[in-house]
């Protein structure tokens, strides 16, 4: 008798990536669950389950399913050197945010408790809710505009696939082979994680920039964060090779490397 194969778990919530992700899957030879209840997730106990997925979700399942979902630091884009920023980036707390008394860009680093956006100052911000509190970590980052961003999911400090996903802060997906601005894109992405692929987790994300600049029109490059590639759109990557990213990203707890452990989520206390 064959073994199981693994499954590759999802929500309820179709969306364009998850459906190009189960395609590629079931062509490997996994199956496909999606996670709609405890009848449904029940017998998948004891197997090797994969995910995509947001976060909240696989929170409810990490527990009882062994599944394990690396993540970047919530502190990795404040922490590079300015020359990959291209701005300043501090990782803090929701409540020193509040204080703010300028523009910025605030987001949550990983989980999407509020908007990332462009707050006139931090009395914009939200308060408190179900999700947030005065000691919800958020990047505070200057205020800059990006004429081009492109997606990049890495496996082992190497690009597998990507995609332009943006222009000028609007959605623009693109092949990397239809967009001019690709090669500078990725010759970036190799000097960034040739210097810094250490502080990143095997599988991963990886969005950059280029940076416009009205005054002297030069062309500079910059991170624009790192992910979770268990949520993160594939936009016009190739799905066969950020589903490789995918299944590295998730799977039983006992299975990451040592290297990875570091990275994985917490699993939520019962």
């Amino acid at each position: 008798m064959s073994a199981t194969p693994p499954v590759l778990l999802t929500t309820a919530q179709r969306t364009t990536t998850g459906a190009l992700l189960i395609e590629q899957a079931l062509r490997r030879g996994l199956t496909h669950a999606i996670a709609d209840g405890p009848l449904t997730v029940q017998p998948l106990h004891g197997r090797t389950v994969h995910w995509y997925g947001g976060p909240l979700a696989a929170d409810r399942l990490a527990g009882s399913l062994d599944l394990g979902l690396l993540e970047p630091s919530d502190g990795w884009l404040a922490e590079l050197p300015r020359e990959f920023t291209g701005r300043r980036v501090e990782l803090t707390t929701l409540a020193e945010a509040w204080a703010l008394r300028r523009p910025a860009f605030v987001k949550p680093p990983s989980d999407k408790q509020f908007p990332a956006a462009v707050y006139a100052d931090g009395a914009r911000l939200p308060r408190t809710g179900d999700r947030i509190g005065p000691d919800t970590p958020v990047l505070v980052s200057d205020v800059v505009t990006f004429a081009v961003e492109f997606r990049f999911f890495v496996l082992d400090g190497r690009v597998r696939t990507g995609s332009r996903y943006a222009r000028f802060g609007r959605l623009d997906p693109a092949p990397l082979t239809a967009d001019p601005d690709a090669d500078a894109a990725l010759v970036f992405a190799h000097r960034l994680l040739t210097d810094a692929a250490h502080t990143l987790p095997s599988a991963v994300t990886l969005d950059v920039g280029r940076l416009h600049d009205p005054d002297t029109g030069a062309a500079r490059w910059a991170a624009v964060e790192a992910n979770m590639p268990w949520f993160s759109h594939t936009y016009a990557a190739a799905p066969s090779a950020a589903l490789d990213v995918v299944l590295r990203a998730t799977g039983p707890r006992s299975a990451f490397a040592t290297r990875d452990r570091r990275y994985l989520r917490p699993v939520p206390a019962p």
